[in-house]
C-alpha cells in the first residue's frame, strides 16, 4: 500500500514563501510521476506541479515562475517551494503519485495566503 505524507501546511502573508513536503512509502522512481495539487473552497481539484519519473517538471500557468517543484531522490520525498505567494494560493494541497494503473493522494494540507 502507498502512503504519502504531506508536511509543511501553514498561514503566510501575501509575498511570502513555504515550502511543501511529500515523503513516499517507497522508492520515488516506483512512480511514474509526483505532483501536487490544490483545491479550494468550492472549487476543483488542479493540477499546481508535476515531475516525471525523468526528472521532468510541468506547472500550471498560475503558478510558473513563482512554484519550484524539486525531489530528493535518498529521502523519496518531493518538494514544492512556493515563493511570492499570493491569497488566490490558498487552498488545501494534495500530494499525487502515479503507478502504471493507479493513483494515490495524501490527506492534503492547509496553506493560507492572507492579504
Amino acid at each position: 500500500q502507498v502512503q504519502l505524507a504531506e508536511s509543511g501546511r501553514g498561514l503566510v502573508q501575501a509575498g511570502g514563501s513555504l515550502r511543501l513536503s511529500c515523503a513516499t512509502s517507497g522508492s520515488i522512481f516506483s512512480f511514474n510521476a509526483v505532483g501536487w495539487y490544490r483545491q479550494a473552497p468550492g472549487k476543483q481539484r488542479d493540477l499546481v506541479a508535476v515531475i516525471t519519473r525523468d526528472g521532468s517538471t510541468n506547472y500550471a500557468d498560475s503558478v510558473k515562475g513563482r512554484f519550484t517543484i524539486s525531489r530528493d531522490n535518498a529521502k523519496n520525498t518531493v518538494y514544492l517551494q512556493m515563493t511570492s505567494l499570493k491569497p488566490e494560493d490558498t487552498a488545501v494541497y494534495y500530494c499525487n503519485a502515479n503507478l502504471r494503473f493507479s493513483s494515490y493522494w495524501g490527506q492534503g494540507t492547509q496553506v493560507t495566503v492572507s492579504s
